[in-house]
């Protein structure tokens, strides 16, 4: 049977790990929501809200099959899913032949934060987003920094409902120019992403995905139809690095970069460096010329620092050396824009002219100090045009495909 989009518009019809509830540090003030602060943590189920309350969505993206199984064609995994049963993100359940979103509008975490802070670094620099997360992921990366929320049940984790219209109003009220769909994968809360992204273009809000890019092609460019940034984390380049560390494949992930690019979205890379495991300088070499030879020079490629966290405690943060090796190597291949993250300070967590050299953006930590371009997002020194995205207005052009 061909796929089939069972939802394209609107609301139609009808595990790993418990949740610890681990409080995080806000790094910015508390949003307030029907009377109910979303005072959010990266690593917490951040709202307070009811415990195991479950939504009823159709999702998108799925087929019927026989016997009232259904196989979703949102992510590479393709789950085919018995009545009863849910898929391998654990969100997602077969309820009679109907496949069901459990998460849709029920925000684990919500957070006003830096932009920067996705990272996106030539994304309206200097503004923030309002950041929101459902639990659950299509991963299951040993060093992943939000484990308590992204291989975690629903049932187990506190949440509190907000849906597309009322996120929508809280970042205008608040007078935030973009929703960041965040800290989890919103791959598995697609149909929530998706509205809400919809909802948010109608009324003049950017939206941005902070994703692992492990989404299958027909999915991204919908989505992307109402997006304005996509930020991917690429995990490394290798395969055997995404089959034994992250539980999944790599050729989807430069799938869906190549789509990103074909769509005409803004688009930057992030690599978290792990010593021993994919900081190789052949592995560097390689991703670098693929990110040049099939996304361009201008994609901002950063490379972050590693901390132990999750199942790779016993591996030391990345060493300073590493990253400035890395940054050199994709620099030579001909990446223009290039940072180091997760290193305070650091030289290369500015922007600069790729012609001239001139400071253009000076950031301390995730803030924005110095902005020097021009208006029209030039060097004013030598006249170089700086890629990215630098008014709303640009953000919510119509993009021509």
């Amino acid at each position: 049977m061909a796929p089939t989009t069972r939802r394209t518009d609107g609301v139609t019809r009808r595990g790993f790990l418990a949740a610890a509830a681990a409080g995080g540090a806000a790094l910015a003030c508390p949003l307030r929501l029907a009377g109910q602060d979303v005072a959010g943590g990266d690593t917490a189920a951040g709202a307070k809200g009811a415990k195991g309350a479950l939504s009823d969505v159709e999702c998108m993206h799925y087929e019927e099959l026989a016997g009232k199984k259904v196989r979703c064609h949102v992510c590479p995994r393709g789950c085919e899913v018995p009545d009863g049963q849910r898929g391998w993100c654990g969100v997602r359940e077969n309820r009679g032949g109907t496949y069901t979103m459990l998460v849709y509008g029920k925000a684990c975490s919500a957070h006003v934060d830096p932009i920067e802070k996705k990272p996106l670094y030539h994304y309206l620099p200097g503004t923030e987003a309002l950041s929101v997360a459902t639990v659950g992921c299509n991963l299951e990366c040993k060093f992943c920094q939000n484990w308590e929320i992204s291989q975690a049940r629903p049932e187990k984790v506190q949440a509190l409902s907000l849906p597309p219209k009322k996120l929508v109003a809280a970042a205008a009220k608040r007078k935030v120019p973009t929703l960041a769909f965040t800290y989890t994968e919103p791959t598995i809360f697609y149909e929530y992403a998706h509205d809400a992204a919809k909802a948010a273009r109608a009324a003049g809000i950017g939206s941005c995905i902070i994703s692992n890019g492990y989404m299958r092609t027909r999915a991204l460019e919908q989505i992307c139809e109402h997006l304005t940034a996509v930020k991917v984390d690429l995990k490394a380049y290798s395969e055997k690095f995404y089959r034994d560390v992250c539980r999944g494949r790599l050729k989807p992930v430069l799938e869906s970069l190549k789509t990103c690019r074909k769509v005409g979205i803004h688009l930057e890379i992030v690599v978290l460096l792990i010593p021993t495991l994919n900081d190789g300088a052949k592995e560097l070499k390689d991703m670098a010329k693929w990110i040049v030879d099939n996304l361009g020079p201008d994609v901002p490629l950063h490379f972050s620092r590693f901390h132990p966290a999750y199942r790779l405690r016993n591996l030391p943060p990345t060493p300073i050396k590493t990253l400035r090796a890395a940054h050199a190597a994709a620099k030579a291949a001909g990446v223009r824009h290039v940072y180091i993250g997760n290193v305070p300070m650091d030289p290369a967590n500015h922007t600069y002219c790729h012609q001239c050299g001139k400071l253009l953006i000076k950031r301390l930590g995730y803030l924005v100090r110095e902005k020097n371009y021009t208006p029209d997002a030039k060097c004013p020194q030598c006249h170089t045009p700086l890629p990215g995205v630098f008014s709303q207005k640009a953000a919510l052009a119509k993009r021509k495909l």
